[in-house]
């Protein structure tokens, strides 16, 4: 079998083993198929090497259903890790991770304020990027403005189209930062670099577990994070539309 190796000289303590937790999490749900673990520990993480193949209409398709049912697989809380974790994640490229917070929250508003704006928003202030209206964001997150009678859906949790490989056994997921979260999430990362096919997919997702209505106009409001931290990361464009994003959410 061949092996890809991701290796990092100085990866953050637990780097790969979250990574590894969080990929056997999501193939659990046998929802959507994901790259195999083959070995892991702290210095590298050893996968099955994927053979990538033009995407289709048909596997977008398969995707959308298979996503749902991953989603439908359900989490402890919002903001859980996976099980076999049990700390804080990683968000962003392998060269400079942030740290993602859990935690176990009943509201997803609340989650997302505790665990997402809030330590944006601080990141943000220390590196020089005022961005207004996170005070007025995390007071309606907290209200619980933004719920809804979702349970907790298990996450890919930083699904943009690097992360989805189309291979001969359908779309697989690769690089997750795996947690319980609102399944528009996903989808809202989905739509934000743009994926082949994806009213393909929108379509079988909702045929295979409907969407609430209006979920397309809150696709802003799940951007906000790794878009953020894209602003912090990369600076240009990013600011500004982070800046949009939250005058949006807060109008």
């Amino acid at each position: 079998m061949a092996v890809f190796r991701k290796s990092r000289s100085g990866a953050p303590a637990g780097f790969f083993r979250c990574e590894a937790a969080g990929l056997r999490w999501l193939a659990e749900a046998r929802g959507v198929p994901v790259v195999r673990v083959l070995d892991v520990d702290e210095a590298r993480l050893d996968l099955e090497r994927l053979e990538s193949v033009p995407p289709t209409r048909t596997s977008a398709r398969a995707f959308g259903a298979g996503l749902a049912t991953m989603h439908a697989a359900g989490a402890e809380a919002f903001g859980c890790s996976p099980p076999d974790w049990g700390g804080d994640g990683f968000f962003g490229p392998l060269d400079h991770p942030l740290p993602l917070v859990s935690g176990s929250y009943a509201r997803w508003g609340e989650f997302q304020a505790a665990c997402r704006i809030e330590p944006l928003a601080r990141d943000l202030d220390a590196a020089g990027i005022d961005v207004p209206g996170m005070d007025e964001l995390v007071t309606r997150l907290r209200a619980g403005t933004f719920d809804d009678d979702e349970p907790p859906a298990r996450l890919h949790g930083d699904l943009w189209s690097g992360n989805v490989v189309w291979t001969a056994a359908g779309a697989t997921l690769i690089d997750p930062a795996a947690h319980g979260g609102h399944r528009e999430t996903d989808l809202a990362m989905l739509a934000l670099f743009g994926l082949p096919y994806l009213d393909d997919v929108l379509t079988a997702y909702d045929e295979r577990k409907p969407l609430r209505r209006g979920w397309r106009h809150r696709i802003g409001l799940h951007q906000i994070y790794p878009v953020g931290v894209h602003a912090l990361l990369f600076g240009g464009s990013y600011v500004s539309q982070v800046k949009h994003l939250v005058a949006e959410a807060t109008r």
